[in-house]
């Protein structure tokens, strides 16, 4: 049976792999970011423009009933540690912990109308993994973790909420950081699979936590290419 989800950030990258994912299944997709227009276009979705740093999400134009919600956004901001400012620690805050938040809370009654709603989140392969220059993205990230796994312990047995915590991700979000042949194989060779991540890498483990997963609620799912917990010799 056709499913409805909602996506906050589908324009490109992870979550415009998701949509497409989803609709393959036979579902169907709204989606708001700044650029929907952007997103690709498919049967079985719509586009809402909403600015998540400035405007309240536009509930009227969501269906009553949400079989699940993705929240996608996310940056790359990397800086050694004595050169963050509070805003940008600030920055991280509002866009990856706040603005999942604010959707959550929006969209909550219409979660309530599905029998197997769920939620999908996003951290970083950096918060287990600590790695240099990423202070600020790993704080706000570790907090996303932390709501991922008690909201799937409020919210249980009615709504799953789970979490995908992937590597450096072929993006155009990436862009500067494989933006060569030299860095492009930095990247591969620092993973035990040895290659980065593509979208549907990422879009196809999101996609069966959303809707084909109905005994998995409160995991942070490692897609990273063992970068995490393997160690090749």
């Amino acid at each position: 049976m056709s499913k409805h989800f909602l996506i906050i950030g589908a324009s490109s990258g992870i979550g415009a792999a998701l949509l497409e994912q989803l609709v393959a299944r036979g579902n169907t997709v709204t989606h708001l970011s700044r650029e929907p227009e952007r997103a690709p276009d498919l049967p079985g979705i719509t586009g809402v423009h909403w600015d998540l740093r400035s405007e309240p999400l536009p509930v009227d134009a969501l269906p009553e009933r949400l079989d699940g919600v993705a929240y996608c956004p996310g940056g790359i901001r990397l800086k050694p540690f004595q050169r963050l400012k509070e805003q940008d620690f600030n920055e991280e805050w509002e866009l990856n912990l706040m603005g999942a938040v604010r959707t959550l809370q929006a969209v909550l009654p219409a979660l309530k109308r599905s029998e197997t709603a769920s939620v999908l989140l996003f951290s970083t392969v950096a918060v287990q993994t600590g790695m240099p220059f990423h202070a600020a993205v790993a704080a706000a990230k570790g907090a996303v973790e932390g709501l991922t796994r008690s909201l799937a312990a409020e919210w249980a047995p009615a709504i799953r909420v789970n979490a995908i915590a992937p590597t450096l991700t072929d993006t155009p979000l990436a862009e500067r950081l494989l933006g060569s042949e030299d860095k492009r194989q930095a990247a591969m060779d620092r993973h035990p699979l040895k290659r980065v991540n593509d979208p549907g890498d990422v879009a196809r483990a999101g996609a069966w936590l959303l809707a084909d997963a109905p005994a998995v609620t409160g995991q942070v799912i490692q897609v990273d290419g063992g970068l995490s917990s393997v160690r090749v010799f």
